[in-house]
């Protein structure tokens, strides 16, 4: 059976490129962003291309995707939030491209997400936006997040101090679920379908023993196309909250 651990290796593709010390390589983890960001752009020029009072349905798939995100940010955030609502769809339509890309089989496709550089450079862009919006809106009284009101002073420095922990571990936790999730379940992948190959090829029942792993490899493909787009979901969600404590404070 094959390492299942494999498939998470970043391979240069051509020539390596380096420069001040950096490895600037075009690798398969930077080919799939990319098929994910042509994919993206054909799936919303094709539903917006002409637009039509009666949308078809590629049409109604782009504007219903759109406004269930931004359903999603004014729930949370409110109406000074809808400006933000284009970047909260970026990051859903991405990350949810990326994970569904790497079910892809036999076609050697990776997962982006799968790679916590990855995960944690679009947790990045939440966190810095989130950083730039408290203070550009509210000033130095962005610091009264970390302080609820009501607080009793004495117990306000613990208070504080724990939102503020709390505060700069965002980005960590943002980052760690999606790339834990979308990590170990491609290893569950890859083991049980080298068991459909180890048990399939025994001389003695080899359907029995073959089409066990391969009924519960099924099993888990399904359960991952719904783990890959709750996922992406997931991600908007939290960024939409974390984006309505820099626009609404507490």
């Amino acid at each position: 059976m094959a390492n299942p651990m494999e498939q998470f290796a970043i391979e240069p593709i051509g020539a390596p490129m380096a420069a001040g010390g950096f490895d600037l390589s075009f690798t398969n983890s930077a080919l799939w962003m990319v098929i994910a960001l042509v994919t993206i752009s054909a799936f919303l020029f094709i539903g917006t291309a002409r637009p039509q009072l009666v949308p078809g349905r590629a049409q109604a798939a782009v504007e219903y995707l759109y406004e269930f995100i931004r359903s999603m940010v004014r729930e949370n955030v409110g109406p000074e939030g809808m400006r933000y609502a284009p970047l909260i769809f970026a990051l859903f339509i991405f990350v949810l491209v990326c994970n569904l890309l790497g079910l892809i089989p036999f076609v050697g496709a990776f997962t982006p997400t799968s790679h916590i550089a990855v995960t944690f450079g679009l947790a990045a862009i939440v966190f810095v936006l989130v950083v730039i919006v408290g203070f550009a809106r509210h000033g130095l009284h962005f610091f009264s997040l970390f302080l609820p009101e009501g607080t009793p002073i004495f117990v306000a420095p613990l208070v504080a101090g724990i939102e503020f922990v709390s505060f700069l571990s965002r980005p960590f936790t943002l980052a760690i679920r999606l790339f834990a999730n979308m990590t170990a379940g491609h290893v569950l992948l890859k083991v049980f379908g080298g068991f459909v190959v180890a048990l399939g090829s025994f001389e003695a029942l080899p359907y029995v023993f073959g089409l066990v792993p391969l009924g519960v490899n099924i099993a888990l493909t399904a359960l991952e196309l719904l783990i890959a787009v709750v996922q992406a979901y997931v991600f908007a969600l939290l960024a939409s909250i974390y984006l309505n404590d820099a626009v609404n404070l507490h």
